[in-house]
């Protein structure tokens, strides 16, 4: 068995569900102080959170960052294994987080340590961003720590996150960046009352439907350069007492606009309570700010990533701004160059999430193909 997959099952052992790092960030970091490296953990609240770095001469910063927590399994008995269980059959390696993201985490450590086996002199310095709050609210994890960073003026040129994606064969990806996330949870006020008397109510489903009708089919733009086009989405809608004859006193909805940087934070707020306006919905609404959109325009790093897969799959991968968020948002406005680069992400945050055998090694030698391209050895 090779070290990058003995490392990925014993990381799926620890049952590190949001924010739960269950032993896996004590487990990487013994492995690093190994190589030299410095640790400072970071713990805010629940999380925790580690800083690493490894300094040879002068030259670049690159950052590999990540998170150690996972996401719920969901109902066990859907699951043909069990989740924190890890079970190697036909080529594949099951287990939460087996995708998203412990086999990335495995693939970086096994890179590292063969990196600085071959090139323990090099120009630069290897640093590491590890949290166990990604796939939670995203608080206390990479955005508190890069909130310390900015404040001690520390520098990271290249951040490599070892992200789950691909598509459909390894390396046909490569994340350059993402869109922003805004979510909303609006409450639409009435009056309750009999259906039969309508005249004496207020009912908050109908004073939506036409401002709802015109966000959803709103075209709100064509996209820009490697994004998508912004997209509207409801994800939760309720209203009424359960009761038949009964006209709700009240509707509440949470939606989420995913969009590209063809638009502005403050102009998305006032398109939206515009529409609500403008069809006289009486309401009140929060807003929720997850990440603003961050792109890395074509440079040295995706060109490593590129060059780095081609050596090692044969293919040129797609550069692309898809998919939902990760914590690259909070590190691209420290200045850095963020790509992301993984396994396959079909069967993330499913029952039975899984991923090839074959990908992780693909991806450790990836990774090294990246570290060798990123910093030159130094004499």
């Amino acid at each position: 068995m090779s070290p990058t997959l003995a490392l990925t099952r014993e990381l799926l052992t620890r049952r590190s569900i949001s924010p739960d790092d269950a032993g896996c960030q004590e487990l990487m970091i013994a492995r690093l102080e190994a190589l030299g490296f410095t640790i400072e953990r970071l713990p805010f609240g629940k999380v925790d959170n580690f800083w690493a770095s490894r300094r040879g001469g002068d030259g670049p910063v690159v950052c590999l960052a990540g998170h150690t927590d996972v996401v719920p399994p969901g109902l066990l008995e859907e699951w043909h294994t069990d989740p924190f269980e890890p079970v190697l059959r036909d080529g594949l390696l099951f287990g939460r987080g087996a995708a998203d993201m412990k086999s990335g985490l495995a693939a970086m450590i096994t890179a590292t340590e063969a990196f600085i086996r071959e090139r323990p002199s090099y120009a630069g310095t290897i640093a590491w961003l590890i949290t166990s709050d990604e796939e939670g609210p995203s608080v206390d994890g990479t955005r508190r720590v890069a909130e310390v960073l900015r404040e001690r003026a520390e520098r990271i040129d290249f951040c490599v996150l070892a992200e789950p994606s691909s598509q459909r064969t390894f390396g046909d990806t490569v994340r350059i960046g993402r869109r922003g996330s805004l979510s909303g949870r609006l409450t639409v006020h009435g009056i309750q009352g009999h259906v039969a008397y309508p005249q004496l109510a207020d009912n908050p489903v109908h004073r939506l439907a036409p401002a709802l009708a015109e966000l959803t089919s709103r075209t709100w733009d064509n996209g820009c350069e490697y994004f998508q086009p912004t997209t509207f989405q409801v994800s939760n809608l309720s209203a009424g007492t359960g009761a038949p004859n009964v006209i709700p006193g009240e509707l509440k909805a949470r939606f989420n606009l995913r969009w590209c940087p063809a638009q502005t934070l403050e102009g998305l707020k006032q398109t939206v309570t515009g529409i609500l306006d403008r069809h006289g919905v009486p309401y009140t609404l929060e807003w929720f700010v997850s990440g603003l959109p961050f792109y890395t325009p074509p440079a040295e790093l995706s060109a490593a990533a590129v060059d780095a897969i081609v050596e090692v799959t044969g293919r040129e991968p797609e550069l692309s701004t898809g998919g939902g968020t990760s914590d690259g948002r909070f590190i691209a406005p420290l200045g850095a160059q963020v790509v992301e680069i993984g396994v396959v992400n079909d069967t993330i945050h499913k029952v039975n999430e899984c991923c090839r055998v074959e990908d992780i090694e693909l991806l450790q030698r990836t990774l090294l193909g990246m570290l060798r391209r990123l910093l030159p050895a130094s004499y």
